[in-house]
């Protein structure tokens, strides 16, 4: 995509317009008022755009950060809020120094689109009291809240709020369908502000809001507070780097030939984060929805969120009045359809149907989004997925029994040999996950003289695994088995040492380059003990 300064100043106005009702009502959302979002957007849109690691990453407030914020303030008030932001601006650039922005990449996409569904959910949910015109009632959890918010609508109906809401909501959905290049959220609320102001209609508005910026401030800092606050800061951080990342990966996936820097990234977030709570700001987090609008309408730099972020603030600088004009419930009708967008049907049935694991993390990481709160949601998610993963790996090792080459022996001399030696191959990684499994298996062998393990084959070998086979080797030993081993690997070798299992294996010489020489040195054996007569299979070749 070519630059041009005339595509990214248009790219900027169309963003700014689509993140003005959004800011406005995320920050009313999180508690801390419109005038918070507003801020967030312009200090946090301007320092990400030019510290950040994409060229096309919008940057500001976002559902899901709301989400994590609003039992903040609930316990903390508005100063715990801003002291969390700063103190995660801080580790998300302790993130980037320590390099941290590729783990990005193994979050799986389950995971991830669990965590969106709900968020969308939450978001939802956490805008019941002001589409339905009534007081937010008390409680942190989104479900509790919105139930008690429609039982109090229910006793005393108003439908000025429901209808504004829902008009809102649907103008939205509807116009994008029809005319997806329109800003029709703008549309939508500046429709029922004029509406609301024509008709008289009995709306709670935004309310007042201050013609600018407040002078930058530490006051709200208190030291004293920062070690209860610390695990609230981790989580903002956590999620503001995971959502970050993810949006700039969004970015990345629509243009071609573009990459953004993660570790830069964390480190533009954690600025922004970082001045943000200095002007009255909350947390911010790069804004997928913003950003894919940036992509889609031209944007070939840092200019246009950039700009997005100076209409902003002449916005906030010249019409503050009108803005305070806008009803709640207008907002709430976009962060409504905000929340249905954020749904993509085709993307979870695809998940769904892909594998029952899928399926599970998927709806685990929604069902604990929606029940707890989003870091613990995506812990969940990994946690579970990590379980799956290592579950589908530990079913790829085998211990296959492998018959003995009849070669040119006789039929007697072969049914000798096989009836008194057998010979496993293990096959895949001989790891925590699957080393008892093969424990069980290897010392139910039969009452044979000799076992063979064949394990060239062994793709990765951990202590747990070294330790399992060094336990099989023995209680084969004491049951009067030889155990013998072939083609153990040049990485597998410390492991085995670090046990003391290659020790064992050396022992009497029971350690040997090939299989050939291990049923040569177990037919040795045999001839020894007497049970093969000494010139059996003399001058030739066992193979296994």
């Amino acid at each position: 995509m070519g630059r041009s300064p005339r595509r990214d100043l248009l790219a900027g106005l169309t963003v700014a317009i689509v993140a003005l009702p959004l800011a406005l009502g995320f920050g009313v959302s999180s508690g801390l008022g419109a005038e918070a979002g507003l801020a967030t957007a312009v200090v946090a849109g301007a320092l990400a755009a030019l510290f950040g690691g994409s060229d096309l990453q919008v940057s500001g407030p976002t559902g899901a950060m709301t989400v994590v914020l609003v039992p903040i303030v609930g316990e903390y008030g508005t100063t715990g809020v801003l002291t969390v932001g700063l103190m995660a601006g801080v580790m998300l650039m302790a993130l980037a120094v320590l390099r941290a922005g590729s783990c990005m990449r193994y979050v799986p996409a389950p995971v991830v689109e669990g965590f969106t569904l709900g968020i969308a959910c939450v978001i939802g949910l956490q805008q019941v009291p002001h589409a339905l015109g009534v007081p937010a009632p008390d409680g942190d959890r989104v479900l509790v809240v919105a139930w008690r918010a429609a039982a109090e609508f229910a006793g005393n109906p108003d439908w000025t709020a429901v209808g504004l809401a829902v008009s809102v909501a649907v103008i939205m959905l509807v116009g994008a369908r029809l005319w997806p290049t329109v800003p029709f959220s703008l549309v939508a609320v500046v429709a029922a502000t004029v509406v609301a102001q024509v008709a008289d209609l009995d709306a709670a508005p935004i309310g007042d809001l201050p013609s600018g910026l407040p002078a930058p401030s530490l006051g709200f800092l208190d030291p004293g507070a920062l070690g209860s606050l610390l695990a609230p800061a981790v989580a903002v951080a956590a999620l503001a780097a995971l959502e970050s990342l993810l949006s700039a990966s969004v970015a990345d996936g629509m243009t071609v030939g573009r990459r953004h820097d993660p570790d830069r990234e964390l480190f533009g977030q954690g600025l922004a984060n970082l001045a943000a709570p200095l002007f009255g700001g909350v947390p911010a987090t790069g804004a997928i929805a913003r950003t894919a609008v940036n992509v889609r309408t031209g944007a070939g730099s840092r200019l246009a969120a950039l700009t997005h972020a100076a209409i902003l603030a002449v916005i906030v600088f010249a019409a503050a009045p009108l803005v305070a004009r806008i009803p709640l419930a207008a907002l709430a009708g976009v962060l409504l359809a905000t929340a249905v967008r954020m749904v993509e049907v085709g993307s979870l049935r695809a998940m769904a149907r892909a594998t029952r694991s899928d399926a599970l993390i998927l709806v685990l990481t929604a069902v604990a989004t929606l029940a707890l709160d989003l870091v613990y949601a995506v812990i969940i998610g990994l946690a579970v997925a990590g379980a799956l993963a290592l579950r589908a790996v530990a079913k790829q090792a085998r211990l296959d029994r492998v018959p003995l080459d009849r070669g040119d022996h006789s039929a007697e001399e072969h049914a000798l040999l096989a009836e008194h030696i057998v010979a496993y191959r293990i096959d895949g990684p001989l790891f925590f996950a699957a080393a008892h499994r093969f424990l069980l298996e290897l010392t139910e062998v039969a009452d044979v003289r000799v076992v063979i393990l064949r394990m060239s084959r062994v793709s990765t070998m951990d202590a747990t695994g070294a330790l399992v086979l060094k336990d099989a080797v023995e209680r084969l030993t004491r049951r009067g088995i030889l155990v013998l081993a072939s083609g153990i690997r040049p990485g597998q070798r410390r492991v085995l040492d670090s046990v003391g299992a290659l020790e064992l294996l050396r022992h009497d010489g029971r350690e040997y380059a090939s299989t050939p020489e291990a049923i040569r040195a177990a037919r040795h054996h045999l001839e020894t003990a007497g049970i093969l007569p000494a010139d059996t299979g003399q001058g030739r070749t066992v193979r296994g």
